[in-house]
């Protein structure tokens, strides 16, 4: 952190790390971590999602990260963001929603947003699940 930076972390930060850690795992938020900590333009980026997005929305009470997951979900899909989506559905399969009912969400969709935005996504959907499966077989 620069020296112009303050050294302490703000509240809205810290309720923004702990919805992260939760929604991805120590693991997974320990990597994410370093992979955004190895470039200054990415560090920055991620300490300001973490405070804004995460702290300031995520950790709002009234929705539960399970739906906040899926709204993510829907609104990946809708605006073709693949990348976004890959982590959305990440989050969503971890929070309890399931291949079937994350797929049926978005052949839903279809008939509001287009079957092109929705074929990729599927195709994001299938690559995903396969992934969380193998790391699931790989755990046991």
């Amino acid at each position: 952190m620069a020296k112009s930076e303050k050294s302490e972390k703000s509240e809205l930060y810290k309720k923004g790390e702990k919805v992260r850690r939760e929604l991805r795992g120590d693991e997974a938020y320990e990597k994410n971590m370093k992979e955004y900590a190895a470039d200054p333009h990415t560090h920055k980026f991620i300490e300001l999602a973490t405070e804004t997005v995460f702290g300031a929305l995520w950790a709002r009470p009234t929705l539960d990260y399970k739906t906040r997951a899926l709204i993510c979900v829907i609104t990946d899909a809708t605006m073709g963001r693949h990348d976004e989506l890959d982590i959305h559905l990440r989050f969503a399969l971890g929070q309890g929603w399931t291949e079937d009912e994350l797929v049926e969400v978005l052949l839903h969709m279809s008939g509001y947003v287009g079957v092109p935005l929705i074929r990729e996504a599927i195709f994001v959907a299938k690559d995903v699940f396969a992934d969380e499966r193998k790391k699931a077989k790989k755990k046991k």
